[in-house]
């Protein structure tokens, strides 16, 4: 899917990663890159708070404010968040269990507007057993919209979990009236 395991073990020692900051709809929009993709997308209230995720995650990595196909990246990440686009395919570069990379894969088929529930994933996935697994997945994923993961919901219809936020959650959702 991306990112070698060592690089990613090594915290990103000897990496580029380009990363910019920038206003939207949901607070603050983190979006960092390497020149094969995006390896990280974080919503938040502040720069500085979403810098220091970023620099937590990959201490080891050289940081540069923009650079590679990040502008054009985030231009497609903010339109979708405008509503001028009801699909991201952007190129990731992630490390990833064998595991995470089939639920992430499964949720990049979700269609815009549509939403599917933990259960219905494992389903997808064949490992009926596995709704809990689904969820430790859709919240170890680092490129949020991009891989949709705002888009699974619990069996009983609630909002389950979110990294950035179930009030952010929920306004995507209904940004791709999923929900009222």
């Amino acid at each position: 899917m991306g990112m070698s395991p060592g690089a990613y073990l090594k915290r990103g020692k000897g990496m580029d990663i380009y990363h910019t900051v920038v206003a939207c709809s949901m607070g603050r929009l983190l979006v960092a890159a390497t020149d094969r993709g995006i390896c990280s997308v974080k919503l938040g209230g502040s720069d500085l708070e979403l810098e220091e995720n970023l620099q937590a995650e990959f201490p080891s990595a050289n940081h540069k404010p923009n650079g590679g196909h990040l502008a054009i990246w985030t231009a497609e990440i903010l339109s979708y968040l405008d509503g001028e686009k009801t699909g991201l395919d952007l190129p990731v570069d992630i490390q990833a269990t064998d595991f995470q990379q089939q639920v992430w894969q499964r949720l990049r088929t979700i269609p815009y507007g549509e939403t599917r529930t933990y259960q219905e994933v494992a389903q997808m996935l064949g490992k009926d057993d596995a709704s809990r697994a689904v969820g430790t997945a859709c919240g170890a994923n680092p490129v949020a919209l991009v891989i949709p993961c705002h888009r699974v919901l619990r069996k009983d219809g609630g909002l389950g979990g979110y990294a950035w936020g179930l009030k952010r959650k929920k306004s995507l959702l209904a940004m791709e009236q999923a929900i009222d």
